[in-house]
């Protein structure tokens, strides 16, 4: 189909009808959602597949996939509905005052670090924005920012197959730490060393993140395997409970257990782990247009993590 063809046949509605299915990842949510009928919806869903000539979405009784066509198609869909709402906000033709919304999506070994600081700065240029902030693991946090679900992504870079139609912009690269309670037994030896640490339980990253590969290498860089006495978790605030009410070691990143450092409840242990650095920074949509409020977060987060370098080489 010709370019004219193609722009005189496609609505809006095909799109805000996509970019649905494409969240829910299921018609019949996609439906409830835009209080349509599911027929509606999938008759939509088949006039845009007709108009841009290929299969975009694969349905089935467990959902409805995006194809390779799809995913292309859709960074190009979110792009037009952002830069048509910008358009509304700023001829003012909302009927009620826009409240800045801001949805970011974070590691939750990442999170904790400069994200609360981030977040402080932007309030103040923003009082009255809405902001939310989803912690997953990176692969479903991807997902959602090629979706739209969240604006941003602080996170790790991922394999080429998972970035199709994203960008990462580092921001710092963080090390592992092994960290202990105060008052551990290792902390009043003068030096740590491997066999040291082998007699204590171990917390550590969920497998599939970076920060579990990065421990499983830290062992294996040392002729090791890893012990079977762990404790995995995702989670950030049960792996410092953990630490802090056992002889738990936690293999953590730096950027996770900065604050406890700081405020001496927990203690590094003076162990090396070079090698085990990781960048850490900004995933976006590659032809994604920033909301004012999501583009005003990722300049602060920018320059917060530039201070952090600056303090890191002091």
């Amino acid at each position: 189909m010709d370019q004219t063809l193609f722009q005189r046949k496609i609505r809006l509605r095909h799109l805000h009808c996509f970019m649905a299915v494409v969240e829910q990842q299921n018609l019949r949510k996609a439906a409830a959602q835009l209080h349509l009928t599911q027929p509606a919806v999938s008759k939509t869903i088949s006039e845009l597949e007709e108009i841009v000539g290929v299969r975009l979405l694969q349905r089935d009784r467990s959902g409805a996939r995006l194809t390779a066509e799809g995913e292309r198609f859709q960074a190009h869909a979110l792009t037009v509905i952002v830069a048509l709402e910008r358009v509304e906000d700023a001829l003012g033709l909302a009927h009620t005052p826009a409240i800045a919304l801001l949805q970011i999506g974070a590691l939750p070994t990442v999170a904790p670090d400069l994200l609360p600081l981030a977040l402080a700065a932007f309030r103040r240029e923003h009082p009255a924005a809405k902001v939310l902030v989803q912690t997953a693991a990176n692969a479903p946090l991807l997902q959602a920012l090629k979706t739209g679900e969240v604006d941003v992504v602080l996170g790790r870079m991922a394999e080429p197959q998972m970035m199709l139609g994203l960008s990462f912009e580092m921001l710092y690269v963080e090390p592992l730490m092994l960290v202990v309670r105060q008052g551990h037994p290792l902390t009043r030896q003068p030096a740590v060393s491997l066999l040291d640490i082998g007699s204590y339980p171990f917390v550590v990253s969920a497998k599939g993140t970076i920060p579990r590969h990065s421990t499983e290498s830290f062992f294996q860089s040392r002729g090791l395997t890893m012990p079977g006495n762990v404790t995995e978790t995702l989670s950030v605030s049960v792996a410092r409970q953990i630490t802090r009410q056992s002889e738990a070691i936690w293999f953590s990143p730096a950027g996770a257990v900065r604050a406890d450092l700081a405020d001496a409840l927990l203690v590094s242990l003076p162990l090396s782990t070079e090698g085990s650095e990781e960048p850490v920074g900004l995933l976006l949509r590659s032809e994604g247009l920033l909301s004012p409020a999501a583009g005003a977060f990722v300049a602060i987060m920018r320059a917060a993590a530039a201070a952090r370098r600056l303090e890191s080489r002091a």
